[in-house]
């Protein structure tokens, strides 16, 4: 199959499959990937990425009906419940493999991928990404200023068995984690030519530094914390990000006009900031709802319409 340049898809988002599309796409045509990709912890249907046989799965339980539009769909517990349950970590790495080859063939020598992955299976995206050949620069904190927090009193579970003295012992305690006030943002960088310098390749390729003065437009010191805000940008997409944090990531990476790429756009905010920052944009998302959100919201924009407040 002839590989098309990125410049046949420049400033488009493709309705389709975003492992066959990027094949579709030249080698070393891409300065930067930033994508929000699905963490595989059934969020939707979309999110389940192992072998899903037990009918409970994104059910719904009173207490999340009760919680209204957060935690909508019940997941498989950490512990699981079957022995084949153990495999879903393995399984996502499986996954990440499918589509991560061709990830590292089209950026440009030096150019960066961001990630945003779950806490849980983190350590599998990280692994597949290095064994294709990518190298893993860092893991940044997105710091959310609220987060919503479900884990249950353990000694409500023995009032309900009765079972009081139990429920007396274990009072304070909780099952479940802690609340989850960051997400991880995994950094990836394709390498450059062996035996050449950083400062050589961003001569050759453009990319492969950061900007910090960029980076203290978002954030008072350039730290690998980012506390930025969502200024009430989401609700278009169940894992929707905030335009200013992929604004900031954007231009810790890139130069005007250089190529944005994101597999997996869904409601498109980091094309749409993208758009705004003057680069240029390529966006692949299988979901037609979210494909007609993300082309509406940049219809709406013109290059350079917003500043930051």
């Amino acid at each position: 199959m002839e590989k098309k340049i990125a410049d046949d898809y420049l400033n488009q988002i493709i309705l389709g499959d975003c492992i066959e599309e990027v094949k579709k796409i030249k080698s070393d045509s891409v300065h930067l990937i930033l994508s929000d990709i699905p963490y595989g912890i059934g969020i939707e249907d979309w999110d389940v990425l192992h072998d899903n046989t037990n009918s409970a799965y994104l059910g719904t339980s009173p207490g999340q009906e009760k919680a209204g539009a957060i935690f909508k769909k019940r997941g498989k517990p950490l512990n699981g419940w079957s022995v084949a349950d153990r495999l879903i970590p393995k399984q996502y790495y499986d996954w990440c493999l499918t589509w991560v080859k061709d990830w590292v063939r089209v950026l440009k020598p030096g150019g960066s991928a961001f990630v945003f992955a779950g806490r849980r299976l983190a350590h599998r995206c990280i692994c597949a990404f290095e064994d294709v050949g990518f190298t893993y620069k860092d893991m940044i904190a997105w710091s959310k200023e609220k987060a919503p927090h479900r884990a249950q009193r353990i000694s409500i579970v023995y009032e309900k068995r009765n079972d009081f003295i139990n429920s007396n012992k274990w009072e304070g305690w909780k099952v479940g984690n802690l609340r989850p006030t960051f997400e991880p943002i995994l950094w990836f960088i394709k390498p450059y030519k062996i035996g050449g310098t950083i400062a050589d390749n961003v001569i050759e390729n453009n990319v492969g530094a950061y900007n910090e003065k960029a980076i203290l437009k978002y954030v008072n010191s350039p730290d690998n914390i980012l506390p930025i805000k969502s200024n009430g940008d989401i609700g278009l997409h169940p894992t929707q990000k905030p335009l200013k944090l992929m604004q900031a990531l954007i231009e810790l990476t890139t130069l005007e006009n250089q190529i944005v790429l994101d597999p997996f756009c869904g409601s498109g905010t980091s094309l749409l900031a993208a758009k705004i920052l003057e680069r240029n944009y390529i966006g692949i998302e299988n979901n037609k709802d979210y494909y007609d959100t993300a082309i509406s919201r940049l219809s709406e924009v013109k290059e350079g319409e917003f500043e930051l407040t």
